[in-house]
């Protein structure tokens, strides 16, 4: 009877629990519901037009990237949510700079730059490309700062005017590019681990914090060596735009501690002595400018954000038929298997590459390459992708990003023609292994590893074990080979031997100039002229779109990328009640929307990886 009566309490209390799952799946499926007849109703009201005189206002917030690193559905809830995801997507602003450029309600245009977190150099060219063909279109471009970054301060550089708050703490602060790594041999060696390096070439310093206590005098020649290529880039490219001599603001960049303390801490003062910005002005300064010089709508200047412009744009363009040039975007860590946007999958980004080679719409295919390498293996699987889209007769023009190193130029070899920005962080054609292993940090705490093997190998790669130096030959025989394959494969596609490319190679980072100076790339230049190449190779003329090929979204990822729209995102959230914002914002729905992601986990293996970040 006892254990009848605990049967019924047991399934009296799953009867609950089913009961109360059942509710909240209700409670989740109707607010999505709800969301969705929001959403339809929001969509079915005309976007507003755009009236004559309005300014474009650029503000990008946060990192500008090729490829956004988080779903749809995570930036649509954390902008219903109020929390804006901090990434915009360089081809984004790109589309809006360049169609603003020949529309004709749109009179100038307004650069905000502070909310930059990061931009590498070639990717704020490439913005600053655009700017410079806004300004051919006869619109004037304004900036207005509280205080700028170096990176922030070469888009403003652009503008036909900078003004800059008079109060402003940081100015306009220049300070040159670094790149400063720690370094933890004595630390290894006291926890009691030993790192076993394997690698060829005295420059491929990917591992060296593992085996050293300071940068090797191979790997600070040859930073030092490209970092400054990059540097001189920048100065010339500020100096124009600023009608400056390159020499003389190199020179006040690094006289910059003494003239602040003469300045009497003043930055804004000593920036607008140095002509880095026009005019000081405070926000209510500048709008009153800005109102004067334009219309006015409201309270302020009329105008309209990059992002809603771009959402204007895409609602007004109509069904593109024309021949398709793909672009596949592979930024990111080069990892094995199938990856999610912000890393480049060795199965995932080479089945984007054949899905463009298969696609008879697709006449040409840009590769978009920003990635400091990776995995080897997953390198040469996108690789062969690449030489078997040739093989079909689609040209596949590599348009090199901010880096495209090690394992990213090895996915970018066998282009049919490689574009490189000036200031692009490539090379490093080299290969490293890494094995740690940890018997003494055992033995401190007692533990220790005994057995038997009925050969000599067996079980070798153990960490609880010494590695046996036999082991050791044999590991770097394989990194050897593996070197050598590489630049083999450098030398067939350039059309050079292998000693020549080993000559230039052995883990060496070029910049994108140097690079073309030792004939790893073909020609300098950014997206734009790789996809102006594209056309031209695959006789297209300018009968043609530009297509991006991405993973398919879901149709929930759909619905959430379209909400993603900051106009949309705001009515949403208007009509909302707040608890069902969120709802939506918590963890356990997105939770839901990441198993729409596979991951896979990077193996153990050879790598083809370069250290090549700068700030």
């Amino acid at each position: 009877m006892a254990d009848k009566k605990r049967g019924v309490i047991a399934g009296l209390f799953v009867g609950i629990w089913n009961l109360l799952n059942f509710t909240r799946r209700l409670v989740f499926n109707l607010i999505f519901l709800f969301l969705l007849v929001v959403f339809f109703v929001a969509m079915r009201g005309s976007a507003p037009a755009l009236q004559d005189r309005t300014a474009l206002v650029l503000d990008p917030q946060g990192s500008i990237v090729e490829q956004y690193t988080n779903d749809a559905a995570q930036r649509a809830l954390a902008s219903v949510a109020g929390n804006k995801v901090k990434e915009v997507q360089l081809r984004d602003i790109l589309r809006a700079i360049d169609a603003a450029a020949t529309d004709k309600r749109i009179e100038r245009m307004v650069i905000d730059p502070d909310g930059i977190d990061s931009a590498g150099i070639s990717t704020l060219r490439e913005i600053g490309a655009a700017i410079d063909r806004f300004k051919l279109s006869g619109k004037p471009v304004i900036a207005i700062s509280n205080g700028m970054s170096q990176s922030q301060y070469y888009l403003a550089a652009h503008a036909n005017k900078i003004l800059l708050h008079p109060d402003s703490l940081e100015g306009v602060l220049l300070t040159g590019f670094g790149a400063y790594r720690s370094y933890f041999k004595d630390a290894l060696d006291r926890l009691g681990v030993e790192v076993h390096l394997f690698r060829v070439g005295e420059y491929k310093s990917y591992a060296e914090p593992y085996t050293r206590n300071d940068q090797s005098p191979d790997a600070r020649e040859a930073d030092l060596y490209w970092m400054n290529g990059v540097w001189g880039d920048y100065l010339k490219d500020v100096a124009a735009q600023r009608h400056l001599d390159p020499a003389q603001l190199s020179a006040q960049i690094e006289n910059s501690p003494a003239a602040i303390k003469a300045a009497g801490g003043d930055m804004a003062k000593l920036a607008l002595d140095n002509k880095l910005v026009d005019e000081l002005a405070t926000p209510d300064q500048a709008r009153a400018m800005l109102i004067a010089q334009g219309a006015k709508q409201k309270n302020t200047f009329r105008q309209i954000d990059f992002q809603d412009y771009l959402g204007l744009v895409q609602h007004e363009s109509s069904l593109d038929t024309r021949p398709q040039i793909a672009v596949v975007v592979a930024e990111g860590e080069i990892l094995s298997g199938d990856q999610p946007p912000g890393a480049v999958g060795g199965k995932s980004t080479a089945e984007l590459i054949r899905q463009a080679r298969e696609d008879d719409h697709v006449k040409a295919v840009v590769l978009r390459v920003n990635s400091p390498g990776g995995d080897a293996f997953a390198s040469e699987l996108i690789r062969r992708e690449v030489e078997l889209t040739k093989l079909a007769h689609k040209p596949v023009i590599v348009s090199m990003g901010d880096v495209a190193a090690s394992g990213g130029y090895w996915i970018s070899m066998d282009g049919s023609e490689i574009f490189a920005d000036p200031t692009t962080i490539t090379g490093s054609i080299g290969i490293f292994g890494l094995f740690a292993t940890i018997p003494d940090t055992l033995a401190k705490f007692g533990i220790h590893t005994d057995g038997v093997g009925t050969t000599s190998i067996a079980d070798a790669i153990d960490v609880r074990r010494p590695l046996d130096p036999k082991i050791g030959d044999t590991i770097q025989s394989v990194i050897d080979k593996g070197y050598q394959d590489f630049i083999g494969k450098v030398a067939a596609a350039r059309h050079k031997t292998p000693e020549q490319i080993d000559a230039i190679a052995r883990g060496r980072v070029w910049s994108g100039e140097q690079a073309k100076e030792r004939g790893l790339v073909d020609q300098l230049g950014g997206m734009q002229d790789a996809i102006a190449a594209a056309a031209q190779t695959a006789k297209l003329g300018t009968n043609y779109q530009v297509r991006y090929v991405e993973k398919p979204l879901s149709a929930w990822e759909r619905f959430a990328l379209n909400l993603s729209n900051d106009a949309q995102a705001r009515i949403v959230k208007a009509i909302l009640p707040g608890f069902a914002v969120s709802v939506f914002a918590q963890p356990e729905v997105q939770d839901q929307v990441k198993l729409l992601q596979t991951l896979s986990r990077n193996k153990v293996g050879v790598f083809a990886y370069c250290f090549c970040e700068m700030r």
